[in-house]
């Protein structure tokens, strides 16, 4: 196989660096890429150009720039694209990045249905997130709405930074509508998942998006915080440190761990079992990578017949060679990884509040040469006291708790998506109202469900564009 020679993109133009990284097959080490790594003067010295990223999408009407999208939605998914010294076919995409990441060749395609179907539909989405706006006054910075109404969008920096994970392909979706908008990208890709951010690139430019509106940073830890100092604006993927580092720092959206959830009514958890699909759907699907999985199953009964049902039906799952297309789960590619995650599950257990109800399956932890891979576990947690009641692991984890619905609110701490099965209108109202509930799903509603007409966490156009108000008399003013 051709080992590809990954440039850094400096607002579209290419520069190798002395300084470059390999991305390595996560079974056979094989060198399958080797990256040009950035430093932090050199993104220093780039910012002073951020500006002309957005002049240059400025030029161009918004519509214009949804169509575009379009064209490298079909780009993205189906042709061959340039990639450093070399090209990529669509399978050649899949497999290096199930090659680098460790999630299933099928599922690397799934991952690139969902953002060509969220390329091809910009149009509809954006019209969602912006509620109806005329797009036009994002590009001039003011205009009346339908009711008649002076209103003023003011961008509030000309790029989007994002330092982006290797973990799960999926969460790119989230940064799409960027360009559409007239803000530029500043890319810092995850290490084991440059294949994203430089293909989305390619597809971008051959659609005709201007080239000196993306740059790509490939870089060590250092360059993820560079770009968050900045970035006046930047998205970023991490762990609970990192939540906590930029906490209340409104130049900054956090995507951390989900903590996501089902919780089942007093009303209906006498016949969970008609549940036990979406549990398990919402459980498994994508190898439990997503911060949308569910991590924790609620109720306050039933609960030690509900773990044993998740753990018969997940328990006895065992890794397969990524290139299988019945592959469920994905591998930890990064040494050491899958035993740290392993020995902290075991130190949960030890508090002796919790039971591991998949361990007459056999072994979690299964180690090869070069990664590691943990089998779906379950947990029983006789109530939210334990130590494992609330915790979320990148694979297909789940504890099953046991809590009274009243005191369910009180105790489930921030949750990403929280799906409430429940019939019970008074029970209704206080999720509703319930504030450390994201994304609140009423009804058999898998966790994993997503409604791309809706902001999946935090809404980008109020992230990137801060309302305020605005009066003139004049009988022309400057666009």
């Amino acid at each position: 196989m051709t080992i590809l020679d990954i440039p850094i993109l400096r607002w579209g133009q290419p520069y190798v660096s002395l300084d470059k990284e390999d991305v390595v097959h996560f079974i056979t080490g094989e060198t399958l890429a080797r990256v040009s790594q950035a430093n932090t003067g050199l993104l220093g010295r780039d910012m002073r150009n951020a500006d002309r990223a957005r002049r240059a999408l400025i030029d161009i009407p918004i519509p214009d720039l949804i169509a575009m999208m379009k064209k490298a939605a079909d780009l993205y998914l189906n042709a061959m694209l340039p990639i450093g010294d070399g090209a990529q076919t669509p399978d050649d995409f899949a497999r290096q990045q199930s090659a680098s990441t460790g999630l299933p060749e099928h599922m690397c395609k799934a991952n690139m249905a969902k953002n060509h179907f969220v390329l091809s539909n910009m149009d509809q989405i954006l019209d969602s997130l912006t509620r109806g706006l005329d797009l036009n006054i994002l590009t001039r910075g003011y205009g009346v709405e339908s009711r008649g109404v002076m209103v003023s969008y003011q961008a509030q920096a000309p790029v989007l930074g994002l330092v982006l994970p290797s973990n799960s392909p999926g969460v790119h979706t989230l940064w799409l509508p960027v360009i559409p908008m007239q803000i530029g990208l500043l890319l810092k890709p995850g290490p084991q998942e440059p294949w994203t951010p430089y293909r989305m690139t390619a597809a971008f430019t051959e659609a005709g998006v201007p080239k000196e509106a993306i740059s790509i940073y490939p870089g060590y830890g250092e360059m993820g915080a560079e770009v968050v100092r900045r970035s006046n604006r930047t998205m970023i993927f991490g762990g609970l440190p990192t939540v906590e580092r930029y906490r209340g720092d409104i130049r900054v959206q956090v995507h951390g761990p989900g903590f996501t959830k089902i919780l089942l009514g007093d009303d209906v958890v006498d016949e969970w079992e008609k549940y036990l699909d979406v549990m398990v759907d919402s459980i498994f699907l994508n190898s439990g990578r997503g911060c949308i999985n569910c991590s924790g199953v609620w109720a306050s009964r039933h609960t030690k017949e509900i773990a044993e049902a998740l753990a018969e039906r997940i328990g006895p799952v065992e890794p397969k060679p990524p290139e299988d297309p019945q592959a469920s789960l994905a591998a930890f590619t990064v040494p050491g990884a899958a035993r740290a995650i392993w020995n902290s599950i075991e130190g949960g257990l030890n508090d002796g509040a919790a039971e591991h109800v998949t361990a007459k399956f056999g072994a979690r932890l299964v180690e090869k040469e070069r990664c590691g891979y943990l089998r779906p576990v379950v947990i029983h947690c006789e109530s939210p006291e334990s130590a494992l009641a609330n915790t979320e692991f990148m694979f297909p984890f789940v504890s099953v708790v046991r809590c009274p619905q009243n005191e369910m609110l009180k105790r489930i701490g921030s949750t990403l998506v929280g799906s409430a099965i429940t019939y019970d209108e008074m029970f209704q109202q206080e999720l509703i109202a319930a504030t450390h509930i994201d994304r609140l799903n009423l009804g058999p509603v898998p966790t994993i469900q997503l409604d791309w007409l809706q902001p999946h966490e935090g809404n980008i156009v109020e992230f990137l564009f801060r309302p305020r108000a605005f009066q003139s008399r004049l009988e022309k003013v400057a666009v």
